[in-house]
Parts: structure tokens; C-alpha cells; sequence
């Protein structure tokens, strides 16, 4: 009997816990959240992604929950990649991120403008510039490939980040180290635009209000790496 109310008990607070989580995110809880907890909040997402435990929520509850307002707590700049999308691989619901994703997860002037909407208006506290390994932009841009004027200027915006890693041998894509080497100095490259080209970006991270950080998706095993 004891042994029965035992497993009863933390049957109620694992479902209980679940609700907590799955619950939509409010205005007053999300000022609670510091810039540090949104970091850690996607990054125990991650962890939940890995060990096949995601949140099983209510998708069309949080629709109807969020429809008049939303309160996303963090945002994240990733890659149009289809194997890297941020609401999977930090396991979040309906209203928890914004999202902004375009081929090399770079700072173009409208991503750069969403993220001030979404941090100085919305009021997220956190912004990941989220890249992954095997990515084709990166590839793309270390073999200058020319398939279209727009394909060219988009892969423009990687080429200092090609230029600002260290290689030995020729330029190709065919080296994966360089690939990887690329793809974190890009992200690297990417973080520290944000703040060098919005002053509204930076007045939030000055006065403590946001944080932003680079993180590494790996493709083969679902771990994200957030970088220092």
C-alpha cells in the first residue's frame, strides 16, 4: 500500500511538473527569467531533444493561449537548414521563441531588425546565434560557389569568416575540419555583429537586460554547444 501511494505520489508531481512546463508563459513569469536562465532554459530543451523526453504539450491549447498576446523569452538565429530547427532542438513550445533563420545563420539588416523588435519590443532576454555542423552555406562559400547572383551575395556575408580561419592546405570542402573550423567562427563573427551594428542590441547587453551567445548544432548527435 505504502509502495503504491509511493509510485502514486511521484506519478502526481512528474504530471504536475509537466503542466508547469507545458503552461504558457506569461508576461510576469517571463520578467522573472534573467538572461542567464533563457540560456539555460533552451539548453535543458536541448537536453530533454537528446534523451528522447520532450515536453508532450498541448499545441493547440498554447495556439489559442498565445493568440491575443505573446511572451517569447528568447530568440534564435539559425540556419534555414532542415535537419536544425531551433523549436525541435530546444524542445520549446507554441510562444516560447522567436525565430529567424536564413542560410548561414548571418546578420543580415532585416534579421538584425527582427532581433531588436523581438528584444527592445517584445522583451526576450536572450538571443542564440545557432549554426551546425555539415552546413552547406559554409561549404558553399569555401568553394565560392556561383550558382545566382543572390546565392553569391548571401554567401558574401560567410566569406570573413572563411577568411578569418586558419587552414593548411587548399580551400575546399571537402577538408570537414575546415567546414566546422568555418561554421564556429562564422557563428563567432555573427555574434559579435549584432551588437557592432544595432546600438539597440548593445544598450540592452550593456545595461544587463539581454545576453547573446553563439551555440554549435552537430547534426549527428543532437547536442548543442554553446560557445564561451
Amino acid at each position: 500500500m505504502l509502495a503504491g501511494s509511493g509510485a502514486f505520489a511521484i506519478a502526481s508531481n512528474a504530471m504536475d511538473n509537466g503542466a508547469r512546463q507545458c503552461a504558457p508563459l506569461l508576461a510576469d513569469a517571463r520578467k522573472a527569467i534573467s538572461p542567464d536562465r533563457a540560456i539555460s532554459m533552451l539548453a535543458e530543451g536541448n537536453a530533454r531533444y537528446i534523451a528522447g523526453k520532450p515536453l508532450n504539450c498541448d499545441n493547440l491549447g498554447a495556439m489559442r493561449a498565445t493568440a491575443e498576446k505573446q511572451t517569447p523569452f528568447a530568440c534564435v538565429l539559425g540556419c534555414i537548414d532542415s535537419r536544425a530547427a531551433p523549436e525541435l532542438v530546444f524542445d520549446q513550445k507554441i510562444g516560447d521563441v522567436f525565430v529567424g533563420r536564413v542560410a548561414g545563420n548571418i546578420a543580415t539588416p532585416e534579421i538584425i531588425g527582427s532581433l531588436e523588435f523581438a528584444t527592445a519590443v517584445a522583451g526576450t532576454k536572450a538571443i542564440v546565434v545557432l549554426g551546425h555542423t555539415h552546413c552547406g552555406a559554409i561549404k558553399g562559400a569555401i568553394d565560392q560557389a556561383d550558382l545566382s547572383p543572390n546565392l553569391t551575395a548571401l554567401l558574401d556575408g560567410i566569406e570573413p569568416a572563411v577568411q578569418a580561419t586558419p587552414r593548411e592546405g587548399a580551400r575546399s570542402s571537402a577538408d570537414q575540419g575546415l567546414v566546422e573550423a568555418v561554421a564556429l567562427t562564422n557563428i563567432r563573427l555573427t555574434v559579435a555583429a549584432l551588437t557592432q551594428r544595432s546600438a539597440v542590441l548593445q544598450g540592452l547587453v550593456s545595461e544587463g537586460k539581454l545576453r547573446i551567445i553563439g551555440a554549435l548544432y552537430d547534426v549527428g548527435t543532437g547536442r548543442t554547444h554553446f560557445l564561451a
